[in-house]
């Protein structure tokens, strides 16, 4: 049987990438150090048929592109320093469409104050955006430093644009997930209190737990504390959808997820949703009192 790279997913081609490339620092962002401090690269591509719902603007896309980068950059605690856009586009969209892209990437460039300084173009059958982005820091956050006995913490509510994706109209769960921002000066702030570990949420909290998982750790989240509204449940419930599942496997919250010990004290908004433990295991304690163990999946772009 010959495999193809949809039998294995995303998570497996980047494994096979780190292990032939032994430099490359499995984080969010490249770190290399640069005139006494660390330059943090990071790119994403973004193609229309699979990272842009069907409802959200050309403005919109353009102003993701930048923000799924630039939470990367966050993520690291890092200030942000330049951004690079490759834009590839069918030969038949309208020149004020394009217009529309561009003036959403200025204008997130403008609310990251990221300034953009390069890229390239191309022709493609669909939409498609690569952005690079760069920053500094002195002490990157790293995804896998904190110790048994953290507290595991978010930034804000996840979930929201799980539900958002299949609703229409002005709410904040469709605004959630056509206009996501990335937690750029949230990240600096947790850095500069030494906070243990930080990653942000791009292919949902479960998948983001077992990326970060090390051996004989393990993690304990409590429904409770992740700020489930009645209201979130009944409009799952009328679309004949999962809650948890959407809270636990969607992602594009673009939130950070983060680990602080218990005596460390912040002055920005947070929520703690769990703590680190000695278990192995990856679990969610139910409302009931019931512990049961998460499934580890998430978005692939590999997975139709």
């Amino acid at each position: 049987m010959t495999l193809k790279i949809s039998d294995i997913g995303e998570k497996e081609l980047i494994k096979y990438i780190l292990s032939a490339s032994p430099e490359i620092v499995p984080d969010d962002s490249a770190i290399v150090n640069f005139d006494n401090n660390n330059l943090i690269s990071t790119c994403d591509m973004l193609i229309e048929s699979k990272h842009f719902p069907e409802n959200m603007s050309y403005y919109q896309m353009g102003f993701k592109s930048v923000t799924v980068n630039v939470s990367d950059l966050a993520a690291m605690g890092a200030d942000a320093l330049a951004f690079l856009l490759s834009i590839a586009l069918p030969r038949e969209l309208k020149l004020s469409d394009f217009k529309e892209i561009i003036s959403g990437v200025t204008d997130a460039c403008k609310y990251y104050n990221i300034p953009l300084v390069g890229g390239d173009t191309n022709e493609a059958s669909e939409i498609i955006i690569s952005g690079t982005a760069l920053g500094l820091c002195d002490n990157p956050l790293m995804k896998d430093t904190y110790k048994k006995g953290d507290l595991i913490c978010l930034t804000g509510d996840i979930g929201l644009a799980a539900l958002g994706f299949h609703l229409n109209g002005d709410n904040i769960y469709t605004d959630k997930a056509l206009n996501p921002k990335a937690r750029l000066k949230e990240g600096i702030i947790l850095k500069n209190k030494g906070i243990t570990s930080a990653t942000d949420i791009t292919d949902g909290l479960a998948s983001e737990l077992y990326e970060i998982k090390k051996e004989n750790f393990g993690f304990l989240i409590y429904e409770d504390k992740l700020g489930i509204s009645d209201e979130y449940k009944k409009i799952s419930e009328n679309l004949n959808l999962n809650y948890l599942d959407l809270i636990l496997h969607v992602g594009e919250d673009f939130e950070l997820l983060f680990t602080m010990d218990k005596d460390t004290d912040l002055d920005i908004s947070y929520k703690i949703i769990g703590e680190v433990n000695g278990t192995g295991k990856v679990e969610l304690k139910l409302s009931d009192g019931k512990i049961t163990e998460i499934q580890n999946k998430g978005y692939n772009h590999y997975i139709s």
